[in-house]
């Protein structure tokens, strides 16, 4: 049970611990992305008195990081670009002793590395033409104005700084009232005896009417950075590294709000750098949409524990080290689909059905010996709506059953799975679903997949008209059958794919009228491809028999397509 201790220390205190390495961040915090504004209104803020939100640390130790788990130091210098916006650079990273690092910071990281840059770091501006993410560059100073003379605040501005503080890059012409605030930092400054000294000569250059506003400015800036507590903060104890990772993603309060797959892709960065550029490679053309998830979910299927949404070390260099062969994996589940004329675009935002079986391809080369199996697998995966709930579990079930089958995914295998083996009650349960469903849509694709043409866009129709079942009932129809025809109307066995301009055109026809209307060679093709039953009449008033002998049609078409 994870303990909270609720804690405060001094701005000085703190970044003493930054420098010394006993604060570090984990791999999952973003990159810093402050601007310069923004540290200024920091600054601003603190002197305004204005209360310093509460931090969020994690204390870490040998019971709750592994020894290969890595942290990320603290920047100690940052380039601006010419909008004032600090560049995004990686972090350096290492491993920790918790002899001497025991905290990381889970919320906080931008205030906190803002402070440390302000008295312990250097900042540039990058040259307007220089490369991006090139180090150095134009010094600049963070200062403030001492002369109240020279302090000019619009009243009107919301939000706007009234302190004169800011950044500057013309560090060889600065006012001689301007007093840079790692200056403070001084020996001279913090010395008791002779601090007073200090401040006067400091402010030696303050015309007379401000010397007062600026002996004042400087004792406060002492007394917010080494006496006042004002790193208010909650250290969580005794909490592993997922549980922390968790947290962050629910704490996580500066600017816009965090993704744990952002967060995710994040870490594997600090591992590879160049994920980002290698994941976009490849989602790209049939890919296309399936979003950078797809490869992190697949990593853990392949390299880890698909339960746990963690990218470690070892998860990274696996990916990193065998990038071909994963893309080769990929490759293969394309043509394996292609085969059974299914567009891997289809599941661009239904992944998950497809990682067991990349997990088969990747590692049981004569994955090809049992493409039977597979698409068993996909077809009841998708029509038994398998995973849609307890989807990282049903995936780690998979992969475990996949390794105890010879790495092979099987008819026989599926068969002993409850969720997975063919019962008359599915059937049944997928015959009954209707228009617009999940399930009535693929029921219908995987069912007229050997004819569907790509490049048209096909639509869910009624073979019936939907509305003749709110007209007037046949008058040979009892009301108890009519309320049955009424309840059938939406389902399955009334219900065929159409292009889109012809469902248009059929719009509200009879099935008659619309049969009769075809040529001879487009009536063959109709009762094939709509799975009509022979000898049995198109006219509404026989809507029964024609519904419960296409049912049957349809039920015995799906336990094929099942396997």
């Amino acid at each position: 049970m994870s303990k909270l201790i609720d804690n405060s220390i001094t701005i000085y205190e703190a970044l003493t611990n930054i420098q010394n390495g006993k604060y570090v961040m984990p791999t999952f915090q973003r990159q810093y992305v402050w601007s310069m504004e923004q540290i200024e209104k920091l600054w601003d803020s603190i002197l305004l008195d204005y209360p310093i939100a509460t931090f969020l640390f994690w204390h870490v130790d040998d019971e709750n990081v592994t020894w290969d788990t890595y942290f990320c130091n603290f920047l100690s210098t940052v380039t601006f670009d010419s909008r004032k916006q600090a560049d995004s650079v990686n972090y350096e990273l290492s491993n920790i002793d918790v002899k001497c690092t025991d905290t990381a910071i889970l919320d906080g990281q931008q205030r906190l590395t803002s402070l440390f840059l302000s008295l312990f770091g250097d900042g540039y501006i990058r040259q307007k033409h220089a490369r991006k993410k090139t180090t150095g560059g134009i010094v600049i100073k963070l200062l403030i104005e001492l002369n109240k003379n020279k302090i000019t605040i619009d009243e009107e501005e919301y939000n706007s700084k009234k302190f004169d503080i800011k950044f500057s890059e013309k560090v060889s012409k600065l006012s001689p009232t301007q007093f840079e605030i790692k200056r403070i930092l001084d020996p001279k400054f913090q010395d008791v005896l002779t601090r007073e000294d200090a401040i006067e000569d400091a402010i030696s250059n303050v015309p007379v009417d401000s010397k007062d506003y600026a002996r004042g400015i400087l004792n406060k800036l002492y007394n917010k950075i080494f006496v006042e507590k004002l790193i208010r903060y909650t250290e969580i104890q005794d909490m592993k590294q997922d549980d922390a990772l968790e947290m962050f993603v629910r704490f996580n309060s500066g600017g816009k709000a965090l993704r744990k797959s952002e967060i995710t892709m994040s870490i594997l960065e600090a591992y590879w750098p160049s994920a980002k550029t290698e994941f976009g490679k490849i989602l790209v053309d049939s890919y296309d949409g399936f979003g950078s998830d797809f490869i992190i979910r697949s990593a853990l299927m392949l390299y880890g524990d698909v339960v746990k949404s963690n990218i470690n070390k070892q998860i990274a260099e696996e990916l990193k080290n065998n990038w071909s062969d994963f893309k080769k994996a990929l490759k293969n589940l394309e043509g394996i689909l292609k085969d059974m004329n299914i567009e891997i675009k289809r599941f661009a935002s239904s992944w998950n059905v497809l990682l067991p079986i990349i997990y088969c391809i990747y590692y049981n080369p004569e994955y090809n010996n049992n493409l039977d199996g597979i698409r068993a697998y996909l077809i009841r995966a998708i029509l038994f709506t398998y995973f849609q709930s307890g989807t990282t579990g049903k995936l780690q079930q998979m992969k475990s059953n996949i390794n105890s089958n010879d790495g092979e995914i099987t008819v026989d295998m599926l068969n002993q799975m409850n969720e997975l083996k063919v019962t008359d009650g599915k059937i049944e349960d997928i015959v009954n679903a209707e228009k617009g469903s999940r399930v009535a849509g693929e029921a219908l694709y995987y069912l007229s997949i050997s004819w569907l043409n790509k490049n048209f866009r096909y639509e869910q129709d009624h073979l019936h008209p939907y509305d003749r079942f709110d007209g007037n009932k046949p008058i040979p129809v009892s009301m108890e059958d009519w309320r049955k025809w009424r309840s059938n109307r939406n389902r399955l066995p009334n219900l065929h794919l159409l292009v889109g301009r012809s469902n248009a055109s059929k719009s509200d026809m009879r099935l008659v009228d619309y049969y009769n209307d075809m040529k001879d060679t487009e009536k063959v093709e109709f009762y094939e491809q709509a799975f009509i039953p022979k000898y049995i009449s198109l006219e509404f008033e026989k809507f029964d028999e024609f519904y419960e002998k296409r049912k049957a049609i349809l039920t015995d078409k799906l336990r094929e397509l099942l396997g």
